[in-house]
């Protein structure tokens, strides 16, 4: 096969990737807000480009890696949600103005991918990092243009895990006939314990993604959090005699527990970047000198990136894109030109610098432990942090900080800014991921870098509208568009309620601050303990510590089944061992091909859940605006809620039951 005349940036490319990356960027916004974790869409993508592209004469490897490389924006610029919602939380936006969002979620994703140029030819070409997921796409792409396997794409397991789980999710969401989750309480003396489990197969495949480490440290982040922080300030504080278990418990673990894991997260985020930080630089240094590296071969497409006048022009850009979305922002709000002006140029100033550092930072992490286990939820932390306290020493200056309106101000305008940063550090955590894969695959770097931009523009306009459905079907926890609506069918958006919380509490000066301590120094002790699991077992053994502050942070429900699907995977590797012991047959071959039934089964029950989710949106919304019900669907069930639960409860152990015997088909 002759690559170099092979046909890569296509018409036909680009539009399928931009149909992918509409689906799968709804899926994202939905799953992000309703659990706070997203999926990476690369693996996925370049199935169904496979499966889509083969009807069409001379369709190739390079021209369906081009669609990956663009739907892949899908599972990272919808990262934005981790941020951007905590506008509505603070009452600053009643809903997603259109324009603005799009010019924040385009501008930092344009930016992510720029940043991240530089940094291809030492941290992928000369480096040894191992970016799982770049890997894993590379050989999903090789698998599907090799005919020893038949033709197989995979695309049947994508669609077997869809519609498994679009199925329940309408039937739990749409039907409201199936429970989402059920919990045991109990309680020993005044301590209140619970014993959590959700039933939602998205999650259920996010756990199997994550793996047997991740698992395990989100399941000791839930020990911790309801097995002793929970006892133990119920304990020390026994409830009102008139109060509920649950809802006692529960304000307990929003008001006091979530703190901690706060501090465990950034201590965590910030460690990961100290110990990067030299690696990092060094990286960096290197990138821009071959960057002017005349003995770099120009004719070899392989190593061609962006040029660096189409970077700088390309910049300029999105800077400016910046400056009018906060132009725009700002301009409402009664200021002298001479203060608006200089909040203007700060916040720009912030999101390009921190974006930089963020995007090195999120590329080096990405190639090191993969872009799903990259902590971006940390790298948010910091960025609300360092903003607010910059935007609160320059409102102080200028006296806006004296009332609450200007406090008020100020934390929307540090979580716009951090929107911006968010967006810029999801997609460069990307990137580089994508820029492996093409390296395995014999891509042109500048084309996909071309084409990743073309996703983040696509993405960038879809994003406002499914946030706006979403907002007005179900509504956000502390922020519903309206009375009466069922707030347990609110979509949680955790990590936006985390950068709410923590912006609102710098420039009101009442947040929690020795709850956060006191997650601060259980990370450090983590932190000692991961150090020491991987020195006496020769890195087999680890326990990270953003992984254990998720699960301190996250609902119960939404961590449990992630750990069930983790603890699946392990399962079916073990058997998978013993069988091929057994049976002589090789085990790394029989592994491989489970861990591609395996992921791809995953990605369908994710988006099959998502997109349930959404078009369930679409129709609460159009029966809301036509004065009917936020359940228009659900079936009026009497004393439902125990039988909901049991049903709940088979469906998910048949569900688990399904998924294990589809990845065991790779023994055959």
């Amino acid at each position: 096969m002759n690559q170099p005349t092979l046909k890569e940036l296509t018409f036909r490319g680009m539009l399928l990737g931009a149909l992918i990356t509409v689906i799968f960027t709804a899926s994202n916004v939905y799953l992000g807000l309703k659990v706070g974790l997203t999926f990476a869409s690369s693996i996925p993508a370049a199935v169904i480009s496979m499966a889509v592209l083969k009807f069409f004469k001379g369709s190739n490897i390079l021209e369906n890696n081009m669609v990956q490389t663009q739907a892949s924006s899908a599972g990272t610029q919808s990262s934005v949600i981790f941020v951007l919602p905590a506008m509505l939380m603070v009452g600053y936006w009643q809903g997603f103005p259109f324009w603005q969002t799009l010019l924040v979620c385009m501008a930092g994703g344009i930016l992510g991918v720029i940043f991240t140029v530089p940094l291809r030819h030492v941290m992928v070409v000369k480096s040894d990092l191992p970016y799982p997921e770049g890997v894993a796409a590379a050989e999903i792409l090789k698998a599907g243009h090799d005919e020893s396997h038949n033709g197989e794409s995979g695309i049947k397991e994508i669609a077997a895990g869809g519609i498994l789980a679009a199925i329940v999710g309408f039937c739990t969401n749409g039907l409201r006939v199936i429970a989402d989750g059920a919990s045991l309480w109990f309680k020993g003396g005044n301590a209140v314990f619970q014993v959590p489990m959700g039933f939602s197969f998205a999650l259920l495949g996010a756990g199997y993604l994550v793996g047997m480490v991740g698992g395990i440290a989100i399941l000791a982040g839930i020990f911790l959090a309801w097995g002793v922080a929970v006892p133990y300030f119920t304990a020390a504080d026994p409830m009102p005699a008139d109060a509920e278990m649950i809802g006692y418990a529960m304000n307990i673990w929003k008001t006091k527990v979530r703190f901690i894991g706060v501090g465990t997260i950034g201590i965590a985020a910030i460690w990961t970047l100290l110990i990067l930080l030299k690696p990092m630089l060094q990286g960096m240094s290197q990138s821009f000198r071959a960057l002017g590296d005349k003995n770099v071969p120009k004719s070899d497409r392989t190593s061609q990136d962006l040029s660096p006048k189409a970077m700088g022009f390309i910049t300029l850009v999105s800077v400016a894109l910046i400056v009018l979305a906060l132009y725009n922002f700002v301009q409402p709000v009664s200021l002298s030109a001479e203060a608006a002006l200089l909040l203007i140029v700060v916040c720009t100033a912030l999101a390009v610098v921190i974006g930089f550092f963020v995007a090195a930072a999120c590329g080096y992490m990405a190639g090191l432990v993969g872009s799903s286990s990259s902590p971006i939820s940390g790298i948010g932390i910091i960025s609300v942090v360092i903003t607010s306290i910059v935007l609160m020493t320059i409102g102080n200056s200028l006296g806006l900080t004296a009332h609450e309106d200007g406090q008020r101000f100020l934390t929307a305008l540090t979580i716009f800014t951090g929107s911006i940063v968010m967006t810029t550090a999801a997609i460069s955590n990307d990137n580089l991921q994508d820029l492996k894969t093409g390296q395995l695959v014999q891509a042109t770097p500048w084309r996909q870098q071309i084409a990743l931009i073309i996703g983040c523009i696509v993405g960038a306009f879809v994003i406002a509208p499914v946030l706006e459905i979403l907002f007005n079907a179900y509504g956000f926890s502390g922020a519903m568009p309206r009375e009466g609506m069922d707030a347990t069918q609110a979509l949680s958006a955790p990590q936006a309620t985390l950068m709410m919380t923590i912006a609102n509490g710098i420039f009101s000066h009442n947040l929690e601050w020795s709850y956060i301590f006191t997650g601060i120094a259980l990370g450090i002790a983590l932190i000692i303990v991961d150090a020491l699991l991987k020195k006496s077992s020769n890195e087999r053994f680890a326990l990270p510590v953003l992984a254990v502050g998720m699960g301190i942070y996250l609902p119960p429900a939404v961590n449990a089944p992630i750990v069930v699907g983790a603890v699946l995977a392990w399962l079916i590797n073990r058997h998978i061992e013993s069988y091929a012991k057994r049976s002589g047959k090789n085990a790394d071959e029989i592994k491989k091909k489970a861990d591609r039934y395996g992921t791809l089964f995953a990605a369908g029950l994710i988006v099959g859940e998502s997109l349930i989710g959404v078009l369930l949106a679409f129709i609460i919304a159009g029966s809301v605006t036509s004065g009917g019900s936020d359940a228009p669907l659900a079936l009026a069930l009497n004393d439902w809620g125990t039988v909901g639960q049991v049903l709940g409860l088979i469906v998910f152990v048949a569900g688990i039951g399904i998924y294990a015997l589809r990845v065991l088909r790779a023994k055959n």
